[in-house]
């Protein structure tokens, strides 16, 4: 029978890793990420896991020893925040084009100057190029159910690339909810144990990540890409299958909310979305058509599920909690891409919202709302993106 317990939301993925039954675990501290990493810890000293703990410098060696655990045959995991991300990149890289199906934990906070330690996806999404599949959660539920699924779509042999899962830092890692876990045997089942086809062996040298001539590298690009693009059909099949053994279905690549009859639909990823969530309810209340598509799957870019939620749609406000600086916001800037030549598209208008933990409520959300229809109705020009409560006092003493 599965256990409910109220726990942390950092505890809720030590829960799951731990489930998963992962060998080897490298972390190196950087809030809000650390308390994943010191439950997991706990879990090893108190003999309640059987794994390798593997104590290491910084972020850049934590990335290269589960690269090395991953090649090496072991389920391996890791987690990490901000600045320690960025520093995990360049090895990020190289694992995609060696494809090792490792486990990490992206938890979201601001990246520096001026330094902060506030929640924004900045981070995570500035990876959205490495090949490392990204999938975004609301709850500390989905936390958990999320994690588990995701060893499963890591070692797919058709996709074989590291999973991220972006938890929101502080609002998700600290806070306290509701988990209902589940049994032990259910989900041995669900992911058995970690047997590459590959893997480093004495007995059966190979050489991995060796050099490429001009006349090779593309056709890996491709098979990663390839892989993504197979991750499209994989991804909602594992989380159907897990969806069928839990009960809880938390949606596919996306989860649409209200967006049958909607005229205005928002689209978010992170925990913000049960704030859109509660705005859509109050302003359907008061009679107004509003929906959303809440982003799982934010790599691969689930652009065709997107499109059958909003084409219906006369415009679709897009929740940005990041910056691709020169340009807008990552969402945006995908989504208008791939609706560029599509007849009848809805408009689509980006909004830069919670920066380094500013504050998104119910009120903000209807403030985007307002602003969306606003701009339907005038047809006034709109810069790529709208940035919401900015501090006119603050940008005069920056500028």
């Amino acid at each position: 029978m599965s256990a409910v317990k109220v726990v942390e939301g950092s505890e809720a993925v030590a829960l799951a890793v731990k489930a998963c039954r992962s060998e080897v675990i490298s972390a190196y501290p950087i809030s809000p990420q650390t308390h994943i990493v010191e439950w997991l810890a706990r879990m090893m000293a108190n003999g309640e896991m059987d794994a390798k703990y593997v104590r290491v410098e910084s972020e850049f060696s934590a990335a290269s020893v589960i690269s090395g655990s991953s090649a090496a045959g072991s389920r391996s995991y890791t987690a990490s925040s901000s600045q320690g991300l960025l520093l995990m990149t360049e090895v990020l890289y190289c694992s995609v084009g060696m494809r090792l199906p490792f486990v990490i934990t992206g938890v979201n906070r601001a990246l520096s100057a001026p330094i902060t330690i506030q929640v924004d996806q900045q981070d995570t999404v500035s990876l959205r190029d490495s090949g490392v599949i990204q999938l975004y959660v609301e709850s500390s539920q989905e936390v958990y159910d999320t994690h588990i699924a995701a060893f499963r779509i890591a070692e797919d042999p058709q996709i074989l690339l590291p999973v991220m899962v972006c938890m929101d830092g502080w609002i998700l890692t600290h806070s306290y909810e509701r988990v209902n876990f589940i049994e032990q045997e259910k989900i041995d089942s669900f992911l058995p144990s970690f047997r590459p086809a590959n893997f480093l062996d004495v007995n059966d040298p190979k050489t991995w990540g060796s050099y490429a001539e001009e006349n090779v590298l593309m056709e890996f690009r491709y098979s990663v890409q390839q892989a993504m693009q197979y991750g499209k059909k994989k991804i909602p099949e594992i989380f159907a299958e897990l969806a069928e053994i839990t009960g809880r279905d938390h949606g596919g690549l996306i989860e649409s909310y209200c967006t049958e009859d909607a005229e205005v639909i928002l689209v978010a990823m992170g925990s913000v979305v049960g704030t859109v969530k509660e705005t859509v309810d109050e302003l359907r209340s008061e009679g107004k058509k509003v929906g959303l598509v809440k982003i799982r799957c934010y790599r691969p870019f689930p652009h065709e599920d997107i499109w059958e939620a909003i084409k219906a749609s006369k415009v679709v406000a897009v929740m940005d909690a990041n910056f691709s600086m020169g340009s807008e916001g990552a969402i945006g800037m995908d989504l208008k891409a791939k609706l560029c030549g599509k007849k009848d598209a809805p408009l689509v208008f980006d909004f830069i919202a919670g920066l380094g933990g500013r504050d998104i409520n119910v009120k903000t959300v209807g403030r985007i709302v307002e602003k969306a229809e606003e701009l339907l109705e005038t047809g006034l020009p709109l810069p790529e993106s709208y940035w919401i409560d900015l501090n006119p006092v603050i940008l005069s003493k920056i500028g």
